[in-house]
């Protein structure tokens, strides 16, 4: 075999491994499939911080110097007020058994939190954490954002709607497609600099969301972040973002994961 037709069929084992890594991912978990349209981004840990490991994290938000964040699971579902530094739950109000939390979002001086099958969320209050009021939405409750104007909401398919904060009434809807294909799964939300980012369910992956036309601009590979140590489970995944407006700073974690990190965005 001569040369020029090793090289090829070299390049060819390489194209067909890249494949089967981001069909695969890290221990098994199901990835989204690379397509070579839409850039892929990486991660730089600037910071690691303890986290709760019992926290079935749904939700995760950053505002005025105060880490939020929302969990998940019959009987363990909660609305918490978390210190940074040391991972301590400040302040804690647990849902009704009967609700399985998931993702949040600050509306001014007001916390939205979604819940999973019930088709109902609640309206807490920021400072006190008490809970004022209720809201009800069609289908499944995944992960919630604020852009400003609109509460977005994803329901684990690759549509995002976007709700008036005042009547919860759809406004519109937007289909996330990356390279012209549905992204489905999407799960936690974060609304970063006018773009929407969204966890995709049992992946180490997040898209970077335009917010009007729903493509994808690129992917932030989170592949590798949580030592392999601490993986106890297919459950314990990648979902978690937070943003503080104030520094530009990152936030992600993981479900029953024992660390949050602080991350910078690299190509």
């Amino acid at each position: 075999m001569n040369t020029s037709v090793m090289n090829r069929l070299g390049w060819v084992g390489l194209l067909v491994g890249a494949l089967l890594w981001s069909a695969c991912g890290r221990n098994g978990q199901e990835q989204a499939v690379v397509v070579s349209g839409v850039p892929v981004q990486s991660y730089e840990v600037i910071r690691s911080y303890p986290h709760d490991r019992r926290a079935f994290t749904q939700g995760l938000q950053f505002h005025d110097g105060q880490l939020y964040e929302s969990t998940g699971q019959h009987g363990a579902s909660s609305l918490r007020r978390v210190e940074l530094k040391t991972g301590r739950v400040l302040q804690r109000v647990n849902l009704p058994d009967r609700y399985f939390g998931e993702g949040i979002a600050i509306v001014t001086n007001r916390i939205h939190m979604l819940t999973w099958r019930a088709g109902v969320g609640f309206i807490f209050d920021l400072d006190t954490l008490r809970r004022v009021g209720q809201f009800t939405y069609a289908g499944e409750g995944w992960g919630l954002a604020y852009d400003g104007e609109h509460l977005i909401m994803s329901d684990g398919s690759h549509r995002l709607r976007f709700l008036s904060p005042d009547t919860f009434d759809v406004m519109r809807v937007v289909d996330v497609t990356a390279d012209g294909a549905p992204v489905e799964r999407l799960n936690e939300l974060a609304w970063i600099e006018g773009e929407i980012w969204a966890n995709v369910w049992k992946t180490d992956r997040i898209a970077r969301i335009d917010p009007e036309s729903g493509r994808v601009r690129a992917w932030i590979d989170l592949t590798g972040i949580l030592r392999p140590e601490y993986v106890t489970g297919p459950v314990d995944v990648l979902n978690g973002i937070a943003y503080d407006e104030e520094t530009g700073r990152i936030f992600v974690t993981g479900k029953l994961w024992p660390r949050l990190f602080e991350i910078r965005v690299v190509d």
